[in-house]
């Protein structure tokens, strides 16, 4: 970022400006009085305005110059904080962890994955939410520690990525209070007549959802579908529509949605996985990750 004016510059009018004049600035300084004077003279022609006008003897700040020195009074507080700000970086240590996130993958499940590494001391984690191809370029390029996704990694001659199973979950299907009851009625052939929430074709497990639907020789009556799973369900537990979710986040989708578990979607289940250029991996976080699915 270029700077009509120079920092340097700016300190001397702010030594001129705390000790009341060029005279006692310059002492300070341990510079000459004219060297000084001439600083500020060229941080006012950059800035196009006088800071300082004749009071008696001495000097005093115009109204241009009183909103320089608040300005300058934050910038150098903020510069004499900076080496301790240094010296306590470089001396805590921690622990950095760059995680890929699929936007397919439910985030309360993510919250779940991600639940051996929460607590590790001085923890640094970088969360990074977007399309599942753009996120396997970031980690090839190594800008990420790995990726969490609901489906592993396609071969790819050009990219040398490794998938690791972390759980695999069964699924059921949940209702708002208001839609309970006609949903429970012959379900799941209720779910034909009740309105139904689906996430897109974006996440794997829709695939899944269509087929079990054709085995049970039901047409849902779809009212909305959702590329993101937390719309999903704050829709779903608005009163919009049943919709299906991991049974492994059972307990949280219940306290924190209100929503009630209608029944099972026999036979589908959404897998997890977590996808990294190592075969052996070597990150010590990711490591505990792994451990979770073994």
């Amino acid at each position: 970022m270029s700077q009509a004016y120079n920092y340097r510059h700016l300190y001397y009018f702010w030594v001129v400006a705390k000790e009341g004049g060029m005279a006692r600035a310059a002492e300070r300084l341990g510079m000459a009085v004219q060297t000084v004077s001439t600083q500020v003279r060229e941080l006012e022609r950059s800035l196009g305005h006088a800071l300082f006008k004749a009071a008696g003897r001495g000097l005093a700040l115009t109204e241009a110059g009183q909103v320089a020195l608040q300005q300058a009074e934050q910038i150098f507080q903020l510069g004499e904080a900076l080496p301790e700000l240094v010296r306590h970086a470089a001396t805590t240590p921690f622990a950095r962890l760059a995680v890929g996130v699929s936007d397919a993958l439910p985030k309360l499940v993510v919250r779940r994955l991600l639940g051996p590494v929460v607590d590790t001391p001085h923890l640094r984690l970088l969360c990074h939410v977007d399309e599942f191809e753009d996120l396997l370029g970031d980690l090839a390029l190594h800008r990420l520690d790995v990726v969490l996704a609901d489906r592993p990694a396609p071969p790819n001659p050009n990219l040398r990525l490794y998938t690791h199973v972390l759980t695999a979950s069964t699924v059921s299907w949940y209702a708002p209070p208001s839609l309970l009851a006609a949903a429970g009625k012959n379900f799941p052939a209720s779910l034909a007549e009740v309105p139904v929430l689906l996430p897109t074709s974006h996440a794997a497990i829709r695939a899944v959802l269509d087929l079990w639907f054709e085995r049970q020789g039901v047409t849902p009556r779809v009212v909305g579908e959702f590329e993101d799973s937390a719309l999903l369900k704050a829709f779903g537990a608005g009163g919009m529509g049943v919709f299906p979710s991991p049974d492994v986040v059972h307990d949280e989708l219940v306290a924190h949605y209100g929503v009630q578990r209608l029944g099972p979607c026999e036979g589908v289940q959404e897998h997890h996985y977590a996808i990294g250029t190592e075969r052996k991996v070597a990150h010590p976080l990711v490591q505990r990750l792994l451990a979770l699915g073994r």
